[in-house]
């Protein structure tokens, strides 16, 4: 089973967990009288819209090019993390508004039974938090890197919201308010996770360029090809699961144009084979100075 469908996978397990753990915290914690819990089924709600984006854009980033799109379908695995970061962003604010007013309206105790579906919760969203990381890093997706971090935040609202539930429980008088803070906390930390979402996928859709580390692995492959002289520019956008690469090659000026064209051919078939993250390579020839300027010194003595 290829990394890709592993993914795949992942995400549809992804979406009828999120759906059973939505209405089982709902449920139970509006039964139960816990704000906390019910904000945190909230959270899981969305997570069925945003594991399901995450789905599409796996499915369409995984299509060939065509005549219209001759860099491939990835960028809409990009989009949907953007898609994603702004849902989130949205449930915060729902999520902590809501649990204001379920707050005002409630005037009894939670019951003990409500933090089961937030252990529950915890505790399966590690392991699926895990996974998405491990695949998403694995295949560079955007969409499941951004499901994790989503994962990620569910483990934290769901311990926020356990802490605020026992409170209350372990001194009702005492940490009355301790719930309603809980529910109303889980929708600040989705909203600071929804910030770091939409950032780390505008950097993406603006062609942001990969570290330097990187960079330098592309330049030491085409280095290593004999007949390269130098490489003058180096460039990388990323289109979905994997980066597009520009490079300016340099070369013998006195080669012919068929040899030079040989030379870029290898770079560019070398480099997509050693570096996986690369879909494509375009390479462009110039003559190399340090050699056009010796051939010149030669011609005139």
């Amino acid at each position: 089973m290829t990394p890709e469908i592993a993914a795949r996978r992942i995400a549809i397990t992804s979406m009828l967990v999120s759906a059973g753990l939505a209405a089982a915290k709902i449920t139970i914690g509006l039964h139960a009288s816990s704000t906390a819990t019910v904000s945190d089924g909230i959270e899981s709600a969305s997570d069925v819209l945003t594991s399901g984006l995450v789905l599409l854009g796996l499915i369409i980033a995984a299509k060939p090019p065509d005549s219209e799109h001759p860099y491939g379908h990835g960028r809409l695995e990009t989009i949907s993390a953007l898609v994603v970061g702004m849902i989130l962003a949205a449930s915060g604010v729902l999520i902590a508004f809501e649990s204001l007013h379920l707050s005002t309206g409630s005037s009894h105790a939670p019951a003990p039974y409500a933090v089961w579906p937030l252990i529950a919760s915890i505790a399966i969203k590690s392991i699926m938090s895990t996974a998405k990381w491990h695949y998403g890093r694995k295949i560079q997706s955007s969409g499941l890197i951004a499901d994790a971090w989503n994962d990620t935040v569910d483990i934290l609202s769901g311990s926020t919201a356990l802490l605020g539930l026992g409170l209350t429980l372990l001194n009702p008088e005492r940490f009355a308010a301790a719930d309603r803070i809980g529910g109303s906390a889980v929708g600040v930390i989705v909203v600071f996770l929804a910030i770091r979402v939409v950032r780390d996928t505008m950097l993406q859709l603006m062609d942001t360029m990969p570290d330097p580390e990187a960079m330098d692995r592309i330049r030491m492959t085409g280095l290593a090809v004999p007949g390269v002289l130098g490489i003058e520019k180096c460039f990388a956008r990323k289109t979905g699961l994997k980066w597009h690469v520009d490079l300016h090659l340099e070369v013998d000026p006195a080669m012919s144009v068929y040899d030079s064209h040989e030379i870029a051919t290898l770079v560019r078939e070398k480099i997509r084979d050693e570096v996986d993250w690369v879909a494509d390579v375009l390479v462009h020839v110039e003559p190399h100075m340090l050699a056009t300027i010796s051939s010149r010194k030669n011609g005139k003595s």
